[in-house]
């Protein structure tokens, strides 16, 4: 089994142990007797368990930013259209992969930022976001301000529905939906 190989395995594993289990039965160990090697194997691709969730994480996004693609080209092709399916991407993934989403989103010492993979894919998820709301003109003076509103929206809704807190808004009839939030924030094209 080549390096490579092995390193994809391991990672592949911890994204099942955590889907299955959840963070708290991710570790090396486990990892590395899901795919049949020694419980020091590990330790030749990754600077511990810090490492092989930095490795998580960043297959994480490609999936994530997949996710994303995927709702956001069966969309209509307005901005509009654009942004409500990068958003709708964004809460599908953290509905079909919710131990992975909030690895991802809630982890900070625990990784490696400088890792050129998770580096790559967190830009590449980023980026989609960034792209879908570059039509709109900013929603105060920072030029970033308004993929911030919109990344602040999704990210919330997303989180509460996880939490399961949206039940609340579900008491008093359907909560609104990702598309109807950002309908509501009257966002203006660039002209």
């Amino acid at each position: 089994m080549t390096q490579d190989t092995l390193r994809t395995r391991l990672i592949t594993a911890g994204l099942e142990i955590l889907q299955e289990n959840g963070l708290n039965a991710l570790t090396l160990r486990a990892c590395a007797a899901r795919v049949g090697v020694s419980h020091a194997a590990p330790a030749h691709h990754f600077s511990g368990l810090s490492g092989l969730i930095t490795g998580i994480i960043a297959k994480g996004f490609t999936q994530f930013a997949d996710t994303m693609e995927e709702d956001r080209k069966a969309a209509p092709p307005t901005p509009l259209g654009q942004v409500t399916g990068i958003c709708t991407g964004y809460m599908r993934f953290s509905k079909e992969h919710p131990a992975l989403f909030a690895l991802m989103f809630n982890t900070s010492g625990e990784i490696d930022k400088t890792d050129p993979e998770f580096a790559a894919t967190s830009a590449r998820a980023y980026g989609l976001l960034h792209d879908a709301c570059a039509p709109y003109l900013p929603v105060t003076e920072h030029p970033n301000a308004t993929e911030v509103l919109v990344w602040s929206l999704v990210h919330g809704l997303a989180t509460l529905q996880l939490g399961e807190s949206l039940k609340v808004a579900e008491d008093n009839g359907n909560p609104p939906t990702i598309e109807e939030l950002l309908n509501g924030l009257s966002l203006k094209v660039h002209p």
